[in-house]
């Protein structure tokens, strides 16, 4: 019984603590408060919740998150860094998400507007063009 509880407690990788969710919990709403989302845009971000769950996790509880929800704020987390390379501490690392982009994938559209279509493909797809435009 003991070899199971180590190999159990050797196979979490620390993401999937109470804390560790309080910690990305913390993150993404100092996020959106950068960026100027609304209640509605953040639930979206964070995968559809629903509104009883968001003003849960307003109050920062050290909550398990789920797999997909830690994905969607670890890439959150990639594209803040790389703005925060690209453009510094200037405005412009907060509001180039709300800006127009001719660049594929955007096509026009702002960068919050494809975070917004919802899937985790459109937050990963402005990620991976972030990561490729600080090189």
């Amino acid at each position: 019984m003991e070899s199971h509880s180590r190999t159990a407690a050797a196979g979490r990788t620390g993401v999937d603590t109470p804390r560790a969710g309080r910690v990305a919990l913390t993150f993404f709403f100092r996020l959106a408060e950068l960026w100027g989302l609304s209640a509605e845009e953040q639930m979206v971000l964070l995968g559809g919740i629903g509104r009883s769950t968001y003003f849960n996790y307003r109050k920062l509880p050290e909550v398990r998150l789920g797999r997909d929800l830690l994905e969607r704020i670890s890439h959150l987390m990639g594209i803040h860094k790389s703005l925060r390379i690209l453009f510094g501490d200037s405005p412009s690392a907060y509001d180039w998400v709300k800006r127009p982009n001719r660049a594929a994938p955007f096509n026009g559209d702002t960068a919050l507007q494809r975070m917004l279509a919802g899937s985790l493909v459109d937050l990963s797809d402005v990620n991976r063009y972030l990561a490729a435009q600080r090189g």
